[in-house]
């Protein structure tokens, strides 16, 4: 299940996506058009900053604004750097341990199918796609 944490954020990245225009978007602002709560958008803001995908600048006329084009955002991206990985099964996280079973897993395609399905959905869509109802 993807948690609010993601589905805000895909929410703030598409905000700031709209809005090029008006430059360092105050948190303030983005917060009372998302109707997000500023301590909880706070928290999701330094991720994004974080993770190299807004820029954030303190002080007055600052805010917050995207790093790329909104065509160079992948939705899973931003899934994931909220997320955390997309894997559907502990064995088929990143960093996980070989199983010892995996030879023998008579389930282990069924995950690896499904966990190529959540993938390409979510790595083939970007910002761009759905402000413009494309995916």
């Amino acid at each position: 299940m993807i948690s609010t944490k993601a589905r805000y954020a895909l929410r703030v990245m598409i905000d700031l996506a709209q809005h090029p225009e008006d430059g360092y978007i105050p948190l303030k602002e983005i917060a009372k058009r998302q109707e997000i709560s500023e301590k909880y958008l706070e928290i999701i803001l330094k991720i994004l900053v974080k993770g190299h995908i807004l820029k954030g600048l303190r002080g007055k006329g600052g805010g917050y604004m995207l790093t790329r084009r909104p065509e160079e955002y992948i939705v899973g991206e931003i899934i994931e750097l909220t997320e955390g990985p997309l894997a559907p099964v502990a064995c088929l996280m990143p960093d996980a341990e070989i199983c010892n079973k995996s030879a023998d897993c008579i389930t282990l395609p069924l995950w690896k199918k499904y966990d190529a399905m959540i993938h390409d959905f979510f790595y083939n869509i970007t910002l761009d796609d759905l402000i413009n109802g494309r995916f």
